[in-house]
């Protein structure tokens, strides 16, 4: 890439650290003030028509956001009780932390969050996670959060990593069984899904919190998800995910283990490459509901030796604000997994499925929150979780819950998202985030047929 094509690294880091913020500083400790919600009208739909989640991959909200002003991210944490500092770790480091079931429930530690010292992984020290991004690399997102909402208090909604985590940010369930079975961790092979190999298996996880190796093929029958009520609604809905083949039959996107989705007029709606958002935003193609998942080469994953995902991010948010969709859209950039990184704040345990460990979420529209009366960003400390962004879904397009509590969806015990928004105030023009990499990089770019996780 040419020096013309970037943003220099001083100019990058002086628009973030001169961008508007929150003001305050940052808080350690978990007994911060739940958020109080603005008045919410009775129906969305006037001021938003589109929702837009992005995914991007295993990364605890500590390691992004620690030292953000006013959010819980403290520069420190605590390894088997004793306090240590953390320390900086480039973003395509290519060490791989594990970060399964196991892992998180370990590094956990019944509330305590000291276990995230880690002996078997590819490089480092046992304190490798105790670790945060530098501001050069993070940029992009600490824009977004200064000038939008950044939630501290986002849970996966079960601990593990991003297999069951794609799952419940389309369904708001992981129980494959009337009896409390959970699915758990990833599926024995890869591609995940209806084109796994015939012998693939799933892992399974008790109520009692007993891992067993006696799931079903990943090829959910009977499973439903929110593009079940989004097609009975008639809400139109994409899900962009990259190739895993190249002839494009093998897609990384959590629909192909919904059998009726895989083998169904909706398979229709998964999109590749994921690329194809950048444009269909500017020529008015978009969907009333979006997911949009990177290619491995553009994710956070650790490991995947590029620093491109906070650009990947950016042009998705630009491509989107620069178009005639922004006034009418909700963008939620959210990471599915903590990617085994420490992270300091307790999960509230509301089943024997989590919630999982913290991950950053920015919320991203006109309407979102102003802090102080100003034009800048603002934390919510709401507790949120994977269903919550399901639940916000339902609200905007007034649409019933995915299922019943009793049979394990969670959207209806979440919070919705909508205390982020403002209605009242005047809605705001959009501002390009800038970012190293421009869209043109991903645009041109060739598909790496490398799923962006695998466990």
């Amino acid at each position: 890439m040419t020096p013309a094509s970037r943003v220099t690294l001083a100019t990058l880091c002086l628009l973030l650290f001169c961008a508007t913020g929150c003001s305050g500083r940052a808080v350690s400790g978990v007994a911060l003030p739940q958020t109080r919600p603005n008045p919410i009208p009775s129906s969305v739909n006037p001021y938003l028509k589109h929702v837009v989640i992005v995914i991007q991959e295993n990364r605890s909200f500590d390691n992004l956001f620690s030292g953000f002003p006013g959010a819980d991210a403290p520069a420190f944490g605590y390894a088997g009780g004793k306090k240590i500092a953390l320390h900086q770790t480039r973003l395509e480091n290519p060490g791989n932390i594990e970060n399964n079931w196991r892992d998180s429930i370990g590094s956990w530690n019944h509330g305590k969050m000291d276990g995230f010292e880690v002996e078997h992984f590819y490089g480092g020290p046992k304190d490798y996670p105790y670790a945060y991004v530098p501001r050069s690399q993070s940029a992009p997102y600490w824009v977004m959060a200064r000038q939008y909402v950044l939630a501290d208090r986002m849970f996966p909604m079960q601990f593990g990593p991003s297999f069951t985590a794609h799952l419940s940010l389309i369904a708001a369930n992981t129980l494959i069984a009337p009896t409390p079975i959970a699915e758990v961790d990833a599926p024995s092979r890869v591609p995940w899904g209806c084109d796994a190999p015939s012998h693939t298996r799933s892992f399974t996880l008790t109520d009692k919190r007993v891992e067993r190796f006696n799931g079903p093929f990943p090829c959910f029958r009977n499973f439903p998800t929110i593009a079940d009520t989004l097609d009975a609604a008639h809400v139109s809905w994409k899900y962009y995910a990259p190739r895993l083949d190249r002839i494009g039959g093998q897609v990384w996107s959590e629909f192909s283990s919904i059998r009726s989705v895989r083998y169904g007029p909706d398979w229709a709606n998964v999109i590749s490459p994921q690329t194809q958002i950048l444009r269909d935003a500017p020529r008015g193609a978009l969907a009333d509901v979006s997911w949009v998942v990177p290619d491995w080469q553009d994710s956070d994953h650790t490991g995947s030796g590029y620093d491109r995902g906070p650009s990947w991010v950016a042009s998705v948010v630009n491509a989107i604000g620069r178009s005639a969709y922004w006034k009418s859209t909700a963008i939620v950039v959210v990471w599915d997994d903590w990617g085994g990184w420490y992270d300091n704040a307790p999960p509230p345990q509301l089943d024997f499925r989590g919630l999982g460990i913290r991950v950053p979420c920015i919320i991203i529209s006109p309407y979102a929150k102003i802090a102080n009366g100003r034009k800048s960003g603002y934390v919510t400390h709401t507790q949120y979780e994977f269903g919550s962004v399901l639940k916000f879904v339902e609200q905007v397009f007034d649409l019933p819950p995915v299922g019943p509590p009793s049979l394990g969806f969670t959207d209806t015990r979440a919070a919705s998202l909508i205390d982020s928004f403002d209605f009242t105030q005047k809605p705001r023009a959009f501002l390009s985030i800038p970012a190293i990499y421009p869209e043109s990089t991903f645009l041109n770019e060739q598909p790496s047929y490398v799923p962006p996780d695998n466990d």
